[in-house]
């Protein structure tokens, strides 16, 4: 192994780790490195695969994403529920649900990336909605196990508990709160611009590189069970 590529690789590594960017904008030779130099390449797959984090690559730039369960890198339940203003689990497996179906909102169709240039709260409740009840369809119509069937019969329950805003207020001057839908959307779109997914304008939400390279690449290869669920598709299309 060549030492120098080594610390190429280890520089890349370091760099992404602390969220700086790499691409062909910013730290361009270290960028050029992992385009054109195989050994800085697998070198540093080797070590996101051995630390339980992805790489993906996007527009020109490098992202990174932690891998399931990784205690390092990741959150923990209780570290979402602090980031994102919740207090209990189910609180938070609906937070999963709505972004769930913000994904959904840009990429029902793998073909067609991304056909809207932003989402309104609004449509996000009504895209969650819409899943929901499909996914309560369910409960009847597909084989779900006990887990799937009570898991979403809990969220649809806290989901349909919730009024579309408090009484006396307006929808415009509502803020993120755990105690309706528009305020709780906006407690998750909150969260998604801290990390750098999503900026706001005028009650406009827009998608930000960072959200394409993780949404393009993780939906694609872990969609399953709950794009199966929520949008009635087959199985054997998923995969």
């Amino acid at each position: 192994m060549d030492h120098q590529n080594l610390d190429k690789a280890l520089e890349i590594f370091t760099l992404l780790i602390v969220g700086e960017e790499v691409s062909s904008g910013q730290h361009v030779d270290l960028y050029e490195d992992y385009r054109n130099n195989s050994e800085v390449y697998d070198i540093l797959m080797s070590l996101f695969k051995k630390l339980n984090l992805s790489l993906y690559e996007f527009g020109d730039s490098l992202y990174v994403s932690a891998g399931d369960g990784n205690r390092i890198f990741g959150f923990t339940n209780d570290e979402l529920k602090r980031a994102i203003g919740l207090r209990l689990n189910r609180e938070l497996y609906l937070a999963y649900f709505i972004i769930y179906n913000v994904i959904l909102l840009f990429y029902q169709d793998s073909g067609s990336f991304s056909y809207a240039d932003y989402v309104r709260t609004e449509e996000v409740i009504t895209q969650t909605d819409s899943s929901m009840q499909k996914a309560m369809k369910a409960l009847h119509s597909k084989a779900l196990n006990e887990v799937e069937e009570n898991s979403f019969q809990t969220l649809a329950s806290l989901w349909e508990d919730m009024p579309l805003i408090p009484s006396n207020e307006d929808m415009a001057s509502l803020k993120a709160a755990r105690g309706s839908k528009t305020g709780f959307v906006k407690l998750v779109f909150n969260f998604l611009i801290s990390q750098d997914l999503f900026f706001e304008s005028q009650g406009r939400y827009y998608i930000k590189p960072r959200f394409r390279a993780l949404a393009e690449n993780y939906y694609e290869e872990n969609r399953g069970r709950l794009y199966n669920i929520v949008t009635g598709g087959d199985d054997d299309a998923l995969y």
